[in-house]
C-alpha cells in the first residue's frame, strides 16, 4: 500500500471533521461531537494553537470508492506531567476501515511518536475505550500499557453546568 504522513493543513481541516464523524459513529457517540470545520480551522490554524495534527493520503489511483484521498489523521497536543515533564497527548488516531491493516496507524502513531521526542517528551499518553479489543491490542503490540490496570488511574471529566458551577468564585 503506498501512502504518505505530513503535517495537517488547513485545506485538511474539511477532511478531518468527516473523519472525526466516522471515528465517533465508529465509536457510538457520534451526537456528542459538537467541533466544526470552522473550528478546526480556528483551534489548530492560529496563532496559538490549541493542537497539531498529520494525515495520511494515499495516492488519487487508491482514492476511497467516494472520492477521498487522506485516508487517515492523528491529533495531538503537548502537555505536562509534574512527575516526567514534557509528554504528548494523542486525542485522535484513526484510519478509515478499508485502509486498516496496512501499517497506516502504526505510521500516524510513530510519527507523533518522532514529533513528541523532537519537542523533547518523554511520553506519550491517549485513552481508548475499553470494548476496542482491536485497538487495545494495537496500542499494546506498540509497547503501551493500560495505566488504568497498571496504576489505577482514570481519565475524569467536568464539563457543560458543573463546569460552568466549579468556575464560579
Amino acid at each position: 500500500m503506498d501512502f504518505s504522513i505530513r503535517a495537517a493543513n488547513l485545506e485538511d481541516c474539511k477532511d478531518i471533521a468527516r473523519m472525526i464523524m466516522e471515528l465517533a459513529e465508529y465509536e457510538k457517540v457520534s451526537e456528542h461531537v459538537k467541533v466544526t470545520q470552522k473550528d478546526l480551522e480556528q483551534d489548530g490554524f492560529s496563532k496559538n494553537p490549541f493542537f497539531h495534527g498529520i494525515v495520511a493520503e494515499v495516492p488519487e489511483a487508491q482514492r476511497t470508492k467516494d472520492g477521498h484521498v487522506k485516508i487517515g489523521y492523528a491529533l495531538y497536543f503537548l502537555s505536562y506531567s509534574s512527575w516526567k515533564g514534557r509528554c504528548v497527548y494523542m486525542e485522535d488516531l484513526y484510519v478509515m476501515p478499508e485502509f486498516r491493516g496496512k501499517g497506516i496507524g502504526k505510521a500516524l502513531m510513530s510519527k507523533v511518536a518522532q514529533l513528541g521526542m523532537a519537542a523533547g517528551c518523554t511520553q506519550l499518553n491517549f485513552t481508548v475505550l475499553d470494548w476496542n479489543k482491536a485497538s487495545l491490542d494495537f496500542y499494546a503490540a506498540q509497547g503501551c500499557s493500560d495505566v488504568t490496570a497498571a496504576l489505577g488511574y482514570h481519565v475524569m471529566r467536568c464539563e457543560g453546568e458543573e463546569l460552568e458551577r466549579l468556575a464560579q468564585p
